[in-house]
């Protein structure tokens, strides 16, 4: 796995943060997706929501997988899942290692 994600640049007198993420699972950069979600960083923690699926590409658990990678390589330390009904994580909220 690659190194951590630096969660703000710097440009001139400017500090842009990274604080919120749009989510599409996609085979390749550019193509339709078929899953999109909303992922919003405060402090330490991400809320993630909106997500939504097409067709019968329903999320399931290498999807959440995928979402704690992130919020590990994000450097955070806790995330909550709102609304992912079909893999049983509805309001799931875990601590990341």
């Amino acid at each position: 796995m690659s190194s951590n994600i630096l969660r703000y640049v710097e440009v001139d007198d400017w500090i842009f943060e990274l604080k919120s993420i749009r989510a599409i699972r996609v085979d390749a950069y550019g193509e339709p997706y078929n899953a999109i979600a909303n992922v919003c960083i405060n402090g330490d923690s991400a809320y993630i929501d909106g997500l939504m699926t097409r067709d019968d590409n329903k999320l399931n658990s290498d999807d959440y997988s995928t979402f704690m990678k992130l919020c590990q390589r994000l450097g955070l330390s806790q995330v909550k899942f709102d609304g992912i009904n079909d893999v049983a994580y509805e309001d799931y909220i875990a601590k990341i290692a």
